[in-house]
């Protein structure tokens, strides 16, 4: 993947870089928090503690809800009263409606030919945008009953709530190393000029 080139970005494209960006940290925050309480996953409708597990992670078990177990117990307010799993599902929203406005004028004005960028770039864009953002929301809207009461079809294409909850993880996975890969490329190529670039537009 060759450097990134310095481009005057748009202002929408900064604007909703922006709000990716916050939004990504926060749903990373939280699903790494929903995560902890139960480190396993499972293919299928069902998993607990006494079906075998697909993956575990290597994950304390001493993490329950509403905290920590053992003689220093520290509550975590993001675990009582499901505040992980509200703030996962906010923060899900504020990236899901800013992206689906920057694909649509994206499209329109053909930002995404990406001249200036290399193959590779251009083919990681492109995956990152048409094929692991749409996955990870249709799989983290077939984690929630009340969405697939409403369109059963999610659970028959992802093969159960727990098989959604693992593919969901494998794509978070996915986007994880996309970032850290483009942070590096961004940092190779002039950080601050490039940062500058993407905030201000200068």
């Amino acid at each position: 993947m060759t450097a990134e080139p310095t481009l005057r970005h748009a202002r929408w494209v900064r604007i909703s870089h922006a709000i990716a960006a916050i939004s990504l940290v926060t749903l990373a925050f939280s699903g790494s928090e929903i995560l902890m309480v139960h480190p396993r996953l499972y293919w299928g409708d069902a998993g607990n503690d006494l079906t075998p597990a697909l993956v575990e992670l290597p994950i304390s078990r001493n993490y329950k809800h509403g905290g920590w177990t053992g003689e220093a117990r520290t509550y975590d307010i993001f675990n009582q009263n499901g505040w992980g799993r509200s703030l996962h599902f906010l923060a899900a929203w504020w990236l899901v409606v800013p992206g689906v406005l920057y694909v649509a004028v994206g499209l329109a004005d053909g930002h995404f030919r990406w001249r200036a960028y290399g193959v590779r770039q251009k083919t990681a864009y492109r995956i990152v945008v048409f094929v692991l953002a749409p996955l990870i929301v249709a799989t983290g809207l077939t984690m929630s009953p009340a969405v697939t009461a409403a369109a059963p079809l999610l659970l028959r294409i992802f093969g159960g709530y727990q098989s959604a909850r693992t593919i969901h993880f494998v794509v978070f996975v996915a986007l994880l190393v996309f970032v850290v890969g483009h942070v590096v490329m961004v940092a190779r190529s002039g950080f601050r000029r490039q940062v500058k670039a993407m905030t201000v537009g200068d």
